[in-house]
This record gives C-alpha cells, structure tokens and sequence, in this order.
C-alpha cells in the first residue's frame, strides 16, 4: 500500500514542473490584439529583430507585440515611423521619444495605425546596431 505523503510528493512535483502551476502559465499570457486590429510579432534577440523588414498598409491597426529573445536589454527606435502613427492612447507611455524600452526576457505591446513612408528602425544600446540590429519598415 503507498504511503499519502509520497503521491502528495508526486503531485507536488507534477504541478512544479514547467508548464503547470498558475505561475507557468502567467508567463505565457499576451495582451490580446484589440479588435480589427492585425497581430504582427517581433523579436528582439542579440542582435538582429526578426522579421527584420515590416511591410505594412497605412491606415490598418497593427498590434505589435515585442519580445526581448536576447540576453540583454534591447530596444525598437523607429522615430519617424512612430511619429507618423496614430499610437493607440493606453500605448502612448511606453514609447518615448520614438522608441519601444524591451527588457531581456519581457514583453511590450504597442498598437499603432501608422501612416505611408519608409522607416529605419534599430537598436540604440551601444555597438547594437553596428552589430546587425537594425531594420526598414516600408508603409504602402
């Protein structure tokens, strides 16, 4: 007959293990785009954003959702392009001065209606940009 305290044991480490337990799934969760508005993933990782070229329609809602894939802290500068965009109001805060902060391992979400124009974007952290992270976006 099994002893209670060694299945409690096995439970405990079943639901420990990655991927149970509420806090695992946290972890996982991601603002859902508003409505009408078009998912587009980015990541950032040490040094490239992938996808490195975004080709997107004026006047379309785009909810932009970056990841930080890297081992440091990144971020998406793309002054114009922003300046040129209607950025949802509750996203307002998180760009400054045209650009997007991504801590490593965290997520940022940005809803923007951008307007028509060809936009570079790139990593301001020093020597990141020089080292492959940059990138175009191209507004038809």
């Amino acid at each position: 007959m099994a002893k209670p305290g060694i299945n409690l044991a096995a439970l405990f480490i079943a639901l420990a293990a990655p991927g149970h337990g509420a806090w695992a799934q946290q972890a996982d969760v991601q603002a859902a785009p508003p409505t009408g508005a078009e998912a587009v993933n980015i990541s950032l990782s040490d040094y490239a954003f992938a996808p490195a070229t975004l080709n997107l329609k004026a006047g379309t809602a785009y909810h932009l959702h970056f990841t930080n894939a890297g081992t440091k802290d990144h971020d998406f500068t793309a002054r114009e392009f922003f300046a040129g965009s209607q950025v949802a109001p509750e996203d307002q805060a998180k760009i400054k001065r045209g650009t997007v902060e991504v801590e490593k391992g965290k997520d940022v979400d940005v809803t923007v209606t951008p307007g028509a124009g060809n936009y570079k974007v790139t990593c301001t952290h020093f020597m990141h940009s020089a080292m492959g992270m940059h990138g175009t976006i191209t507004v038809q």
